[in-house]
């Protein structure tokens, strides 16, 4: 059985770009995950420890969001590297960063970087 938790729509006003005025004055980014962990236990005893907790794994995603860079590539490797370091029970897992605002003449939408493993 493939067990899996998802976190979807994660907002975070932050310094990541290439251009400088995008490290100075930021942007808006929405991130989602899946993270595959085994969970079975958690099903029989309704434990919180049998599983991983939403607010742990929003923190070690806020604490990278946090870190100003130029690549969402980047980011989106450190934050796979810190849950991985953080929860090393994950078998696999998906990120997704989105910029909203892409400084780029021609989008008028977003930009994402998607991880999957």
């Amino acid at each position: 059985m493939r067990t899996s938790i998802t976190l979807d729509n994660l907002r975070f006003r932050a310094r990541h770009g290439v251009m400088e005025q995008e490290r100075a004055v930021g942007n808006t980014f929405v991130v989602a995950l899946r993270l595959d962990y085994p969970f079975e236990e958690a099903m029989l005893t309704d434990n919180l420890e049998a599983t991983l907790n939403y607010a742990e794994v929003y923190e070690v995603v806020k604490a990278e969001m946090g870190v100003p860079s130029r690549l969402l590539e980047h980011v989106a490797g450190r934050i796979r590297s810190g849950l991985l370091k953080k929860f090393p029970e994950i078998t696999g897992g998906y990120i997704r960063i989105e910029k909203t605002r892409a400084p780029i003449a021609g989008i008028t939408g977003s930009a994402a970087v998607e991880v999957e493993w």
